[in-house]
């Protein structure tokens, strides 16, 4: 697989501009992001089935901050005032809250994987 000049990944022979010169050797993303681009030649990068993926991917990065998020929102508007499930939900809210940017950290890895194997 060739590998591109301006950002030196490998890409398949598809996902390469044809030219001589500065276009010579450089994949369609780099291409479009620099502007090496004619108006009829930008082509779509990404697949309907690959922006789901990836979609999917930030969604499954960021959902327990959204969820950690709307617990705390749920907690300070009404949650307070019941005697037994307030002690509860504040204590998992907690461990939430502790928990969260720990296992976020720990996951940036395979999430960084998982993001490079779906770029084109």
């Amino acid at each position: 697989m060739p590998t591109c000049r301006m950002c030196t990944q490998n890409y398949p022979n598809s996902q390469f501009i044809s030219g001589n010169g500065p276009r010579y050797q450089v994949c369609v993303r780099c291409a479009t992001e620099n502007d090496m681009l004619a108006e009829g030649e930008q082509s779509n990068l990404y697949s309907d089935e690959l922006a789901k993926s990836r979609s999917a991917l930030f969604a499954r990065r960021y959902r327990p901050w959204a969820f950690l998020g709307a617990g705390w929102i749920l907690y300070f508007s009404f949650g307070s005032g019941i005697e037994l499930w307030s002690n509860l939900l504040l204590t998992a809210l907690v461990i939430g809250s502790l928990a969260t940017p720990v296992l976020h950290f720990l996951s940036k890895t395979k999430f960084r994987a998982e993001l490079a194997r779906i770029t084109p």
